[in-house]
């Protein structure tokens, strides 16, 4: 299936999980076009000064891959910085959040694995 640029549907999501402004979620494909157990493969936007709150990952897991911008994660109660190339992988109850506290666009991958 080729899914042209034109064709993505894209969400606005203000306050995501508690966090700061609106998160724009540009799914690539959805849930019930996936054959594999995923519920989510999307491109994540924040805008400087916008985050996604604290959340759990239970009988999943998720992966960020950054693709332009600077990341702070929480992952787990570890803060770290995240750039271009770098991934985090959450899941089986742990808790991650994600923000841009930079002056630039944060834009990554993000994918979550049912188990």
């Amino acid at each position: 299936m080729i899914r042209r640029k034109d064709e993505l549907v894209t969400e606005i999501r203000n306050r995501m999980r508690g966090g700061m402004g609106d998160v724009e979620i540009c799914h690539i494909f959805k849930q019930d076009e996936l054959k594999g157990k995923a519920r989510l493969v999307a491109k994540i936007k924040l805008e400087p000064g916008c985050s996604i709150g604290p959340h759990e990952h239970v009988d999943e897991e998720e992966i960020f891959y950054i693709l332009k911008g600077t990341a702070t994660v929480n992952d787990n109660g570890e803060i770290n910085k995240l750039s271009p190339g770098d991934a985090l992988l959450t899941g089986g109850g742990a808790m991650h959040s994600i923000s841009n506290n930079s002056n630039d666009t944060l834009e990554l991958m993000a994918v979550i694995i049912l188990f």
